[in-house]
């Protein structure tokens, strides 16, 4: 089942018909943080992949189940939360180097377009803020379903992927290799596990 429409973009139009469950999801619903993930992947010393995640989060979502367009999701990361698996190298990450957390605390995302691409595959697309810099990122989504938990929550579920140059806001630091190349990636993946609960 489709959080939205699961007719072809390109026929949506001629489809006038509500799935009466898909508008029955319809509502505002916040993210769960115990059940989801944001996580990152960059390449390191040009031979291995260091993933990462933030580990204090909040955010909503307005999930709209006749108009995907009017779709929206908010979401605030705690900078200070971040976690590679190494202390050393999450210190680094919160000093002026990276993300001077002590000067920008949190990384923002605000959707400005919500569209449905086709069976349970959307794309939200919004202002992502960093160090201050804002831009705009666009976050490809799969719906994976709709249920009630046994405490009687009722949730659903999205798995999210995106792909930043992480110079574009203004994170620039590196280490040249003597093999040639860099120490660190510009380009960073973005990951999302998101687990919402509707509100009540």
């Amino acid at each position: 089942m489709s959080i939205f429409s699961r007719t072809d973009t390109r026929t949506a139009a001629a489809n006038t018909a509500v799935n009466p469950d898909l508008a029955a999801l319809t509502g505002d619903y916040t993210i769960d943080p115990a059940h989801s993930t944001i996580g990152f992947t960059a390449r390191h010393a040009m031979v291995t992949n260091v993933k990462g995640s933030f580990q204090d989060f909040t955010g909503t979502l307005h999930l709209d189940g006749t108009d995907p367009s009017r779709s929206t999701a908010s979401l605030d990361v705690v900078m200070d939360s971040i976690e590679t698996g190494n202390a050393d190298r999450d210190g680094h990450l919160k000093s002026a180097d990276f993300f001077k957390t002590d000067e920008f605390p949190a990384m923002t995302f605000r959707s400005t377009k919500a569209e449905a691409l086709g069976s349970d595959e959307y794309r939200i697309t919004g202002d992502l803020t960093i160090l201050g810099t804002t831009r705009t990122l666009a976050i490809d989504l799969e719906f994976n379903g709709a249920a009630k938990d046994p405490f009687g929550n009722e949730r659903v579920g999205f798995e999210g992927k995106a792909e930043i140059l992480r110079s574009e806001w203004g994170l620039t630091w590196n280490a040249a290799l003597e093999t040639g190349g860099v120490l660190v990636s510009d380009k960073i993946k973005l990951n999302f596990d998101i687990s919402a609960i509707r509100n009540a």
